[in-house]
């Protein structure tokens, strides 16, 4: 039987407590850091806006969290296929495939990179979020790419601090309609839930800042090729911000409609770059496109 996303509605007494505290307090089957999570996914909403974790809350506030509830017994190890191209013992870089889910939720309760993830890496199973072990940033199901998991809480901690203290350097391949002008440049429009559709992101007056720095590689027919780079992690924050200038991902079902040419939307993760936990040494990575993606490209030729 699927589950059903619950809302918890909860009315402040008394102010001056963080809303990840409050929430966390209040809902105790949660770890903080869970909801904190929940917080920058935009499913925490403060007098009907989305909240921050840090918000120092006031008596009256009026508290929406919206969650579905995931068990520990349904996230179980499962064998499947992985590609790690860099690991030590306390990381490990994995090469995601298009299609594979990052981590349970609504529909997805298996077959997901989280539980290819405990199987490959046992360690994770004493993970303090066991719904997202050792995960640190996510893709979305149809994205491929580098993502890079902690395989302790120790390199969590470090990695989380590198993510938000934006050390960490994304660069995404992505395949835009029409042609983008200028050539280089960087789009910069806060980003929180479509009111509309919760499944939704949307540009919206506040919502979280978001910043996406771009460069044309190569002008097409009718598209053009750019890397992009987000500056910040908002959930398809490059699928909104290129949809809001009117070039939206080609394939993107959600923010510009289907595609003849692919099934899925042409965004790949190709280069990662941080510093190692064990060491402080910086290191990068790049992952080649994707089969699907490269014979695009050959057709637009």
């Amino acid at each position: 039987m699927e589950k059903i996303a619950v809302m918890e509605k909860l009315i402040v007494e008394s102010g001056g407590e963080r809303l990840d505290c409050f929430v966390t307090n209040h809902m105790g089957k949660f770890s903080r850091s869970y909801v904190q999570k929940l917080i920058r996914e935009g499913f925490v909403m403060v007098n009907g806006k989305p909240g921050r974790a840090g918000l120092r809350l006031s008596a009256g506030d009026r508290i929406e969290v919206e969650v579905l509830p995931v068990k520990q017994s349904d996230i179980l190890p499962e064998a499947m296929p992985l590609k790690v191209i860099y690991e030590d013992r306390d990381i490990a870089v994995v090469d995601k495939p298009a299609g594979l889910v990052v981590h349970p939720a609504a529909g997805h309760y298996n077959h997901t990179m989280a539980n290819a993830l405990l199987a490959r890496f046992p360690e994770l199973a004493g993970s303090e979020d066991r719904t997202r072990p050792g995960i640190v940033h996510r893709l979305d199901k149809d994205t491929s790419g580098l993502m890079v998991v902690a395989k302790n809480q120790e390199a969590l901690a470090d990695l989380s601090s590198q993510f938000k203290g934006r050390q960490v350097s994304k660069s995404y391949l992505a395949l835009l309609k029409g042609h983008v002008l200028p050539e280089s440049g960087a789009i910069e429009a806060s980003i929180g839930r479509d009111p509309a559709n919760r499944k939704k992101m949307a540009i919206r007056e506040g919502g979280r800042p978001a910043r996406t720095e771009y460069k044309v590689i190569r002008f097409f027919k009718d598209c053009t090729l750019v890397e992009a780079r987000p500056k910040t992690g908002r959930t398809h924050q490059i699928r909104v911000h290129f949809s809001a200038v009117g070039h939206p991902v080609v394939g993107d079902s959600v923010y510009g409609g289907k595609s003849e040419i692919i099934s899925r939307q042409f965004l790949h993760a190709y280069h990662l770059g941080f510093y190692l936990p064990s060491s402080g040494d910086y290191v990068e990575f790049t992952s080649e496109l994707p089969a699907d993606l490269e014979e695009v490209l050959r057709k637009l030729v």
